[in-house]
């Protein structure tokens, strides 16, 4: 069983075999890893230091993100930034949006990615700052002469409205947000929220569901993105609590009135299904894939197992079944925690933060290495292949330790960040060219 402690010491670095347990040999694909930005060239990091979240892009290509530290403001480390980075003639252009304050206004930590509405605003949240110093949901707003202007649309009030909101939100189809925050509500294991725009343009949060268990009936600390399915419910992942203290999937239903009514629909155990489940993404078959950034089935190796690709099939009478599709040992990856992707072949990508084929040359933090970018494809017996498509170095050029998944683009090139290494040794953003 995970401990409390440890839980969440996994989380804020941050995510019974069911099924065929696919265990195959990892193969290196023929793929090239080019460092596109290294953070923090100055001592003060005006530019931002160590990204945490997974980027997303724009339709004119260039990308979007947020370093947890850095900036031009006065926490200690910096308090974050919001950054673009802009192809022009083979090379990138980093450009920071937002500089976060800690002025009792301003949010400041963005741990979380960022998310589109269709007029181009940016959403996201940081994880502490704002009125009440729970943490904070904002919008920025690309103005006339080309600067982005941030309004807080809500501040976090620990414990009423939870504190730490540390994953990406959800936007739905009439533009209202919904995220987690990580502490806080009626029994301090976090919550789900909504966010409405008003007439006024205000926005007014209301609290969807109070977590209520660490180990138990229910989950804990919800730090993962929340997905809709086609009838509206919603999905997600808690990182611990449940009948072992592992972590849940839950699914929360829409009824009258507003109300909104959870069920869980798996507990972890912690043994070869995994533990501490990161964030979940549907197929267009309707089926939940995610990871867990420890257990599996090489219990020998990382104290208790490197991590798991798992898949979440719903069934009859609402029973749904969770299928191992890969188990990490420590050469090929350890401790994923960022959201897979498909391809059109339906191939998944995603990270490790450790792991990999240089386990020696990263600082002696657990990692057992600097971190993979890995790729799973299916095969007609249902088995799946891994193949290690990079692995991470702590060389002086290279970036290590990826916290978050990845993104492709049209030509089927992934880009994704390191929150540690590269040329200053405070991050760096990276594409991966098959």
């Amino acid at each position: 069983m995970l401990g409390k402690k440890s839980a969440l010491l996994f989380l804020a670095a941050l995510g019974l075999l069911l099924g065929l347990l696919s265990i195959t040999t990892p193969a290196f694909a023929a793929s090239k890893e080019k460092v596109l930005y290294s953070f923090c060239s100055t001592q003060l990091c005006p530019d931002g230091s160590n990204p945490a979240a997974s980027l997303i892009s724009d339709a004119a290509g260039n990308l979007y993100g947020t370093a947890v530290y850095g900036g031009n403001s006065n926490c200690p480390h910096g308090c974050g930034v919001v950054f673009e980075l802009t192809p022009a003639n083979g090379r990138w252009k980093q450009k920071v949006l937002h500089h976060f304050e800690d002025n009792g206004r301003d949010g400041y930590y963005p741990e979380g990615s960022l998310i589109f509405d269709k007029a181009g605003n940016l959403y996201g949240t940081t994880s502490v700052g704002g009125t009440y110093s729970g943490g904070t949901v904002f919008e920025l707003m690309l103005q006339e002469d080309g600067k982005w202007k941030e309004k807080i649309l809500h501040s976090l009030k620990y414990p009423g409205d939870g504190s730490a909101p540390r994953a990406a939100l959800t936007l739905d189809a009439s533009g209202n947000l919904y995220g987690t925050a990580s502490y806080g509500g009626s029994y301090d294991c976090g919550l789900v929220f909504k966010l409405t725009r008003g007439a006024n343009g205000q926005w007014s949060e209301k609290v969807l569901y109070d977590f209520v268990d660490y180990e138990g009936s229910d989950g804990c600390y919800p730090a993962a993105v929340l997905v809709f399915d086609s009838s509206g419910n919603l999905y997600g992942a808690t990182g611990v609590g449940g009948q072992t203290g592992n972590g849940t999937i839950f699914e929360l239903t829409p009824g009258k009135h507003g109300s909104w009514t959870e069920k869980v629909l798996y507990f972890f155990g912690g043994g070869s299904d995994g533990g501490v489940p990161g964030d979940v993404v549907f197929d267009k078959a309707g089926s939940l894939y995610g990871v867990t950034g420890f257990g599996g089935g090489y219990p020998q190796s990382c104290m208790g197992g490197c991590g798991t690709v798992f898949k979440f099939t719903p069934g009859a009478k609402g029973q749904w079944t969770l299928t191992t599709l890969f188990s990490f040992d420590q050469t090929d990856g350890a401790f994923p925690g960022g959201r897979v992707i498909f391809d059109a072949a339906g191939n998944l990508y995603s990270t490790t933060q450790g792991g990999g084929a240089y386990g020696s040359d990263c600082p002696s933090d657990g990692l057992l290495g600097c971190g993979t970018v890995f790729k799973l494809t299916p095969g007609g017996d249902g088995k799946w292949t891994e193949e290690v498509l990079h692995s991470f170095d702590n060389n002086g050029v290279d970036g290590w330790e990826p916290y978050s998944g990845l993104i492709m683009d049209a030509a089927g090139n992934l880009y994704g960040i390191t929150f540690m290494g590269g040329a200053y040794n405070y991050g760096t953003v990276f594409e991966i060219t098959l």
